[in-house]
């Protein structure tokens, strides 16, 4: 089994950044893809962005392309989400999860999920 934490959430004006983190336990997660998703109220879960096994291939939403950055560290079974610019409609509870290769946008290709961390961007 796989446990994930997400950290690094919280109140951030709008423009600003953060970076959210997400620590894996239990077992190794440098054999799989990695993948950050959102959530708002009233709204379906949302793909923000992933990374692969290797790190060599990362995937984004067009919402957040150009804003986001996805990094891992496998040696500390670890990934980043590093956001700038943020908007208000960037508001969510922010998901990491684990599973499969590549960097997948859909959800379904992921076993394991953290419980999640608020952002919430004021504007």
């Amino acid at each position: 089994q796989v446990q994930l934490v997400e950290s690094g959430g919280g109140l951030v004006q709008a423009g600003g950044s953060l970076r959210l983190s997400c620590e894996a336990s239990g077992r190794t997660v440098s054999n799989r893809a990695m993948g950050w998703f959102r959530q708002a109220p009233g709204k379906e879960r949302e793909f923000v962005g992933a990374i692969s096994w290797s790190g060599s291939n990362t995937n984004y939403a067009d919402s957040v392309k150009g804003r986001a950055t996805i990094s891992r560290d496998n040696a500390k079974n670890a990934v980043y989400l590093q956001m700038s610019s943020l908007k208000a409609e960037d508001t969510a509870v922010y998901y990491c999860a684990a599973g499969g290769l590549f960097a997948s946008s859909t959800w379904r290709t992921y076993e394991y999920w953290g419980q999640g961390t608020q952002v919430t961007v004021s504007s």
